[in-house]
């Protein structure tokens, strides 16, 4: 595994949820202290592999950077459980999978759950093998998390992914800047794309939304 250094600031906002403390960070990952847990979505591990295989150039460094920051984010908080809503896995069996699984090695005792997203197509076998825990759904204290939003029950909260939430916010003239955030509303929590090599939907903002915005040094309620 290469090694680098990079600068990493972990910020936190603290908000409450179902009377559940829930902690936000800059780094695309929230954690729920009552749980242990760590929780975040669409990791996309094998997606650059997959872009070179096809002849796309792409930086070495993206899925390293990635996997810096859930390390350092899984010993910031002491997590003893990692839940990923989705989309752990981006293509097929390749290269970035044998990255993650070496990577993993460190983290004998964290037990990992994968919420199956529409990229997670990999075989029970690997899963298995990875010691991940598969599952469509997970009902958990007042959440239920899923890997695509769904907004029409008002009977229980629910915690997604898939959509990669941002926000566009608009400076002085033509001055804008799109911003990854968690997207909130009366009854879900839509989780931000861990993978820096993700796009950013600005297209399903609502009026109705709470929206928790961050760089990397800063998260703010827009």
């Amino acid at each position: 595994m290469t090694n680098f250094t990079f600068v990493l600031k972990i910020v936190t906002e603290h908000i409450t949820i179902k009377n559940e403390e829930l902690i936000l960070t800059n780094q695309r990952a929230l954690y729920w202290p009552r749980e242990d847990a760590l929780i975040l979505s669409d990791v996309h591990i094998g997606k650059t592999a997959h872009f070179r295989k096809h002849g796309i150039p792409m930086p070495d460094d993206v899925l390293q950077k990635d996997l810096e920051r859930l390390k350092r984010l899984i010993l910031h908080f002491d997590a003893k459980t990692l839940l990923i809503v989705g989309d752990l896995f981006h293509a097929e069996r390749n290269s970035d999978i044998f990255t993650f699984k070496e990577w993993l090695t460190q983290f004998q005792e964290l037990k990992l759950i994968l919420i199956k997203g529409n990229h997670d197509r990999q075989s029970q076998l690997l899963m298995d093998d990875l010691n991940i825990e598969v599952v469509t759904n997970l009902v958990s204290g007042p959440f239920k998390f899923l890997h695509e939003p769904k907004d029409n029950d008002k009977e229980e909260f629910v915690i997604s992914g898939h959509t990669h939430p941002g926000v566009l916010i608009r400076g002085k003239g033509k001055q804008k800047i799109k911003l990854p955030c968690y997207q909130i509303t009366e009854n879900q929590l839509i989780l931000p794309a861990f993978s820096l090599f993700t796009g950013l939907n600005t297209g399903n903002n609502t009026e109705e939304a709470d929206y928790y915005a961050f760089t990397n040094t800063a998260i703010f309620k827009i």
